[in-house]
């Protein structure tokens, strides 16, 4: 028997549909219900590809009397994270502010005003490591409901004062400067091991692809060589750990050391988010340095995210699972899809390739995981085989893996996440001549401009099928679908994209921005929460605030506009304010940073599209490596408008009758010029 979950979207609540709870989605009807029967909320947040959500969900939520109990007792409300970012937000905030921690699966208890008392994540089934079971925890909270409600009501509505007061409204007295970003890079300086090529103390390691992103830009305008020598360095640790999957390309979402010397293991789980983000960093290292491994990541990434992660309406889906069925005992465990035994590598490939790929990716007998299974790893004492050999031995190894059974896929299509996909893939194309990776990124982007937008003057959240969710975008998703449009206008020379990114910026400035140049997450005709979610702060992706201050910039830099560049440097305020101090946590902010003290540079590219010299300039500028530079091609501009489909092509003239490339900043341009070689001096280009 179905509860009230079987219509939704996400495929998060959809596994959960057929438990014995009465789960309810996020709804006005839900609270009236908790109020009209007197009863406490129950509020569990997750996500499809989470370990624990699963655990949990399998040792209480499947359990008839733990069911029954709830049902009882509590109205009991499933919200996925992914689709509801603004509801996660809010309560993991008091979460982490009562217990010091924070995670998935949420549990939080609340009023039937949306006010929390009391909080936690993963609930055992029994006491286990000084942990409440969850059956214990649902009996105290009932006995402290019934027998303590003046009591209970007074910590609900103290704690939601507490985060309505902690409205964050205008951070930093002025723009990034050259100063603050150079204490950015000294702070992060001593964050970094240089020894193991990770940034920050601990046993779990997350992947700094932002903090990345922000070195090589800063590279980019100062020369610092430390800034690439940290850029590098990162971006070999996390490709030789296990956090990128050898064989099929590609990062899981983190690695952690289980003990004591031992070596680092992933959590399984595969984010889109992660991977456009790495899949860009790496595009932009083989532009800065013209490493092959950097290249050869950025290639394998991308091919991964087309192969595995692409739905057959266009968009790309938002993860795959940690857990997969083991091929022999049938169990779903994590890892069971990506390690290996010696025997199973001389199973496939026979004795002489099978040595070789234990060589190259630290496979021993003892095993590296669990059970005498190895996770690969690319060691940095392994042998050197060549490469045709060892593509070959990739190839057949990700043959019979695909025989394995397959982690389960969120087939949910996230806005934001998608626009992260279409700029990392578009670059990839335009980078490598690659094509088809352009057409995806364009197919993903038709597919944001005719479901989640649809003609409407707002951007929906998700999709799942072709078929729009109930749940307006936030923030970050009009920042990063805007700037996956204006990678695309950049790549394609297609005007219409620069046209869409507008109309979201637009947007960002009419519902989301406040008086004083701070940025809300929501709407401010969103639905109302005990507190409107407001966070400046890079997690594992851009917040909505940098990502819309880097869109933004962008924008304005396209067309001019001194509306858009103002908003941009007020939202950036929080940059000069927080990035001396917690750079880590403010990676894409300084990234945009960059891109201001830059100009950005503006590139214009006038010619005729069949003109293989235009294709040549046009190429060359997108290699330029200064930082957030946009790229205008195509016909020139007259002054009225007619003519080339950008601004910045706007009474451009060819030099001599050839495709010319004008490099300007602020509007103010160097000598135009016809000549590659030139053009690439201009923006600081180190590749052909």
């Amino acid at each position: 028997m179905s509860n009230r979950l079987a219509q939704a979207t996400s495929p998060y609540l959809l596994q959960h549909a057929d438990n014995p709870v009465d789960w309810r989605p996020w709804e006005p009807e839900a609270f009236e219900e908790a109020r009209r029967r007197g009863v406490p909320v129950f509020l569990s947040v997750g996500y499809s590809s989470c370990h624990w959500c699963h655990v949990m969900a399998h040792e209480s939520f499947e359990d008839e009397l733990t069911a029954a109990y709830m049902n009882e007792h509590f109205v009991n409300i499933k919200v996925d994270r992914e689709e509801r970012p603004d509801v996660d937000a809010v309560y993991m905030e008091a979460v982490q502010a009562a217990t010091g921690q924070g995670g998935w699966p949420m549990s939080v208890f609340m009023t039937a005003e949306g006010e929390p008392f009391y909080f936690g994540t993963y609930f055992p089934p029994e006491p286990r490591h000084g942990m409440a079971s969850f059956m214990e925890v649902l009996e105290g909270v009932r006995t402290a409901w019934v027998g303590r409600r003046d009591e209970v009501a007074e910590v609900a509505q103290k704690i939601t004062r507490d985060l309505a007061g902690r409205a964050l409204g205008a951070v930093g007295d002025g723009v990034p400067t050259a100063e603050s970003q150079g204490n950015a890079l000294l702070q992060l300086s001593r964050d970094y091991d240089p020894v193991s090529g990770w940034f920050g103390g601990g046993d779990t390691k997350f992947p700094p692809s932002m903090v990345v992103e922000f070195l090589l830009r800063h590279h980019a305008r100062t020369g610092s060589e430390g800034a690439r020598e940290m850029a590098e360095g990162a971006c070999e640790a996390m490709v030789r750990s296990s956090l990128f999957d050898q064989v099929g390309g590609g990062f899981h979402r983190y690695v952690l050391r289980a003990k004591p010397g031992g070596p680092l293991l992933p959590h399984f789980e595969k984010m889109l988010y992660d991977n456009a983000l790495l899949c860009r960093v790496y595009a932009h290292l083989w532009r800065a340095t013209g490493s092959d491994l950097a290249r050869r990541v950025a290639l394998e990434s991308a091919d991964f995210m087309v192969r595995e992660l692409r739905t057959d309406q266009g968009g790309f889906a938002s993860a795959l699972d940690a857990d997969s069925a083991d091929p022999v005992t049938g169990e779903h465990v994590e890892g069971a899809y990506y390690a290996w035994t010696p025997a199973q590598l001389r199973e496939v490939l026979g004795e002489a390739d099978a040595e070789v790929a234990a060589g190259c990716f630290g496979v021993t007998e003892e095993g590296t995981f669990e059970h005498g299974k190895s996770v690969l790893q690319l060691p940095q004492d392994g042998p050197v085989v060549e490469a045709g050999r060892l593509a070959g031995i990739k190839e057949r190894l990700l043959a019979e893996r695909g025989l394995r059974p397959a982690p389960g896929r969120d087939d949910k299509v996230v806005a934001a996440w998608n626009g992260l996909a279409i700029a990392a893939l578009a670059e990839c194309g335009a980078y490598f001549d690659r094509p088809d990776l352009v057409e995806r990124a364009t197919e993903a982007a038709d597919l944001l401009v005719r479901v989640h937008m649809d003609g409407r003057a707002r951007l929906s959240r998700t999709s799942k099928d072709g078929r729009v969710g109930a749940n307006d975008g936030v923030l970050e998703d009009y920042g990063d679908v805007a700037e996956g449009f204006l990678a695309l206008a950049s790549v394609t020379g297609e005007g219409v994209w620069l046209e869409f990114a507008g109309f979201l910026v637009d947007l960002v400035l009419d519902r989301f921005t406040a008086e004083d140049g701070s940025l809300y997450d929501t709407a401010h005709d969103a639905e109302k929460l005990i507190r409107r979610p407001q966070d400046p702060t890079d997690t594992a992706a851009p917040s909505g605030w940098t990502a819309a201050a880097g869109a933004l910039l962008s924008y304005a830099a396209h067309t001019g506009s001194q509306a858009h560049r103002t908003a941009a440097e007020r939202a950036l305020g929080v940059v000069h304010a927080l990035g001396p101090r917690v750079p880590r946590f403010i990676g894409h902010g300084l990234s945009v940073a960059e891109a201001l003290l830059d100009g950005p540079r503006e590139v214009a590219v006038v010619g005729h599209p069949e003109d293989p010299a235009l294709a040549l300039l046009h190429r060359t500028a997108l290699l330029g490596t200064a930082p957030g530079a946009v790229v205008a091609a195509g016909l020139p501009r007259a002054a009225d408008g007619a003519g080339g489909e950008f601004p910045l092509l706007a009474e451009r003239t060819l030099v001599q009758d050839l495709p010319t490339a004008y490099v300007c900043r602020h509007f103010v341009c160097a000598r135009p010029t016809t000549e590659p070689v030139e053009l690439a001096e201009q923006l600081g280009a180190v590749r052909s």
